[in-house]
């Protein structure tokens, strides 16, 4: 199993939540003060590269007109990580296709990085989660089309080598796609895709050989869309399909329980960040009869139930993980059990106003006392003769 440092590169210094409508979306940036927030990218910044140091992986996201995530371009952040470690994958999770302009831009963008990485990249594709298609003016009926195409583009504009050629798409008309720098990769960086609550989205992730990850959702949930995903994989061994399944909780690692509960107090501040339903769910996002299980309360996702509960239901959901290391292993191991097996860990191990101090020890502490055991625990066992990938 390989673990991965995360944050949103949040921006916490907010008027109380109580006391404003939404923190995505409609926020006004009167809130946001540029040199507190240079001093934020600085010190996110630092400590991707502390993971680094500690022999972990790193994971970027992006979101657009939130206080919950600056990182409002990762490929940015990405070209600044892929100079300045040394060990690293980098994990874009994700590039949000659906709502960017040209996917030919995004494959010349990943491919720079994964040069310059010298092969350490990741690339990641996302929908775009509900309040982007507001920022993005996309309609939200179109967005899992365009990222499926999008993502045809990319791949198409990475493996061709012999010169230009065209594309014809539903919302892509492109001519002379002839990319330079192509990627260090052969044939392209591995392509990682974000949850979805729709089973046929999942098994054809599945059927692509793309990796599947999900964040932050009950156990019961994440089981379910991973067996959809192991039962369309195209893996035959199923150690493959275990490398290519991920999951993200909320971490924290500390010297004692107590001083774990601490740490994730503050992390859970990104559960409680508020969006108004009108943002959440725009008309067309899901289909018909999801809005109708949701309303019989058949969905087990992160709902105002998950966010609002408090820390013992987070731990025995697997939406958190936190303790001391070896209360941090056993949750770890409790999760995979749970959820029938899993091969990366994305760790939210810094939100809202966990300090840098506090985030670095946390880090520190898992890379040194928890992740060896993990990968021992998890290690990825050899294919047996003849099960290898189809």
């Amino acid at each position: 199993m390989r673990c991965w440092h995360f944050t949103e590169m949040p921006y916490p210094h907010l008027p109380a939540l109580d006391t404003i409508d939404s923190v995505r979306v409609s926020i006004p940036n009167k809130y946001y003060d540029p040199k507190t927030g240079a001093d934020l990218y600085q010190r996110y910044l630092d400590e991707h590269v502390i993971a680094d140091e500690l022999g972990l992986d790193i994971m970027l996201n992006e979101h657009h007109q939130t206080a919950t995530c600056t990182d409002v371009a990762a490929p940015l952040a990405a070209a600044i990580l892929a100079r300045q470690t040394r060990r690293a994958r980098i994990c874009i999770l994700g590039n949000p296709m659906a709502n960017r302009a040209d996917p030919v831009r995004v494959a010349e963008e990943m491919a720079m990085i994964d040069v310059i990485s010298r092969g350490r990249l990741d690339s990641g594709f996302v929908r775009g989660v509900p309040y982007e298609t507001f920022a993005a003016n996309t309609n939200p009926t179109q967005t899992l089309e365009r990222l499926w195409e999008g993502i045809d583009l990319c791949v198409k504009a990475w493996t061709t080598h012999d010169g230009p050629f065209n594309f014809e798409g539903k919302f892509w008309h492109k001519r002379q796609v002839n990319i330079w720098p192509r990627p260090y990769q052969q044939p392209h960086p591995p392509v990682w895709i974000t949850g979805s609550s729709d089973k046929e989205n999942i098994k054809e992730v599945a059927r692509r050989g793309f990796t599947f990850a999900m964040f932050l959702q009950p156990h019961e949930k994440v089981k379910e869309m991973f067996d959809a995903y192991r039962s369309s994989s195209i893996y035959s061994d199923p150690e493959e399909t275990r490398r290519h399944i991920a999951y993200m909780p909320l971490v924290a690692t500390a010297d004692t329980e107590a001083e774990a509960e601490a740490l994730a107090q503050k992390l859970s501040w990104y559960l409680h960040a508020k969006t108004p339903p009108q943002f959440r769910n725009p008309p067309g996002y899901v289909p018909v009869a999801f809005n109708v299980q949701a309303l019989k309360g058949k969905y087990t996702g992160r709902t105002d139930a998950v966010r609002t509960r408090g820390l013992d239901y987070l731990k025995e959901q697997g939406v958190l993980i936190c303790g001391t290391p070896d209360q941090v292993f056993k949750q770890i191991k409790r999760f995979y059990g749970l959820v029938g097996g899993f091969g990366q860990l994305l760790m939210m191990q810094q939100a809202g106003f966990v300090t840098h101090d506090e985030t670095v020890k946390s880090m520190t502490l898992f890379a040194r006392e928890v992740y060896p055991r993990v990968k021992e625990e998890f290690a990825f066992r050899p294919a047996a003769k003849g099960a290898a990938a189809e």
